[in-house]
């Protein structure tokens, strides 16, 4: 009858530690965060770790298909990352990624109901948002006189050596294809050939290739214009009011970042209080300010309008924080494009292997 009773008891708290998540779990003192550079601020981190205790361990990728392809090879033991739009759909249809309980995020109903239930994570299954933005044009007009309406100008010779783009494959062919008047998602062998052709000729005005820190040489001035993230032409707006960002004639990208948690996350119960965290209003109003691409969190924005009216009316008057909307009609976002991801890696590496 003892031993009985004691069975009863193991199963009785067996049951109480399922119910309340696990017991490790539960009360996690560490989390690991794999995000894109420069995107993060580090006080952001200190205050979470203040306030939960919770150490982060932070490591930086470049490119979506950076984190893909680590997440593919087997990586394991990150908690949150920082997926963008097509790349949450790529990562949930072949399995990498957690649910997540928006019952443990209620800071979730902080978030633009524009951003919400988006195309490529309906009901928000796996991803909330973290910052969204553009691809476009920014221009030094000190260093570029001549007005700028078009990406089909930057093949102009007079800009060799000046120009910069992102190191990103489906930012920067995408790019060309709209130049041409193609769908920049186009998976047809012929336009994707005819842009290879037409970024090879657009290689002499190519300096460099820069995803981390485009703005660089922008401010240097060892290049005048280029395809850049909107957050970057921001900042650099800042230092230099010279320096515009438009979205030419032909379009330009549209994105959304996001916070997931990868399958077998260690940490979940952390990954969960720091996506609850992150879309506080005072901690989004954080990364707005120090990486200023464009806030998805509207009590953010209305603490930013009641914190400080002037910085409130920068971030809505320049078109890096805020795109109008003639902006928005000619903004097109990536998309999962299949098999052709293999031919449009195969073109990106034929391309750069001439740099």
């Amino acid at each position: 009858m003892k031993s009985f009773r004691f069975l009863v008891v193991i199963i009785l708290a067996s049951l109480v530690l399922a119910a309340c998540g696990g017991g490790e779990e539960a009360d996690s003192k560490e989390l690991n965060l794999y995000g894109w550079s420069e995107y993060v601020p580090q006080a952001m981190l200190d205050k979470f770790t203040q306030e939960t205790g919770i150490k982060v361990n932070y490591d930086a990728y470049s490119s979506n298909e950076e984190l893909m392809a680590k997440l593919q090879a087997g990586a394991s033991g990150y908690d949150v990352i920082i997926p963008s739009d097509y790349t949450v759909s790529i990562l949930a249809a072949q399995g990498y990624l957690e649910d997540i309980d928006k019952a443990q995020i209620p800071n979730f109903n902080n978030i633009d109901p524009q951003f919400q239930n988006m195309y490529f994570d309906p009901g928000n299954k796996y991803t909330v948002p973290y910052q969204w933005g553009t691809t476009a044009l920014v221009i030094d007009t000190d260093k570029v006189k001549e007005p700028i309406t078009k990406w089909a100008q930057l093949w102009d010779p007079a800009f060799k050596e000046r120009v910069v783009m992102l190191d990103d494959s489906r930012e920067v062919l995408g790019t060309v294809l709209m130049t041409l008047g193609y769908d920049k998602n186009s998976v047809d062998p012929g336009e994707l050939e005819e842009a290879k052709q037409k970024l090879l000729e657009l290689m002499p005005n190519i300096r460099l290739f820069d995803s981390d820190s485009p703005k660089t040489a922008l401010l240097a001035g060892e290049v005048w214009l280029g395809l850049t993230w909107n957050g970057e032409a921001s900042q650099a707006h800042k230092e230099n009011p010279a320096i515009q960002y438009i979205c030419p004639e032909e379009g330009c990208g549209l994105w959304v970042d996001n916070l997931a948690i990868p399958k077998g996350a260690p940490h979940k119960d952390a990954a969960l209080k720091f996506m609850n965290f992150v879309l506080d209003p005072e901690n989004s109003l954080m990364i707005t300010r120090e990486f200023p691409y464009s806030s998805a969190n509207l009590k953010a924005l209305e603490l930013l309008k009641t914190d400080n009216p002037a910085e409130y009316e920068a971030y809505m008057d320049y078109t890096g924080t805020n795109p109008p909307p003639d902006w928005l009609q000619r903004a097109v976002p990536a998309k999962d494009i299949g098999e052709a991801t293999v031919l449009w890696d195969q073109i990106w590496t034929e391309v750069k292997g001439g740099e």
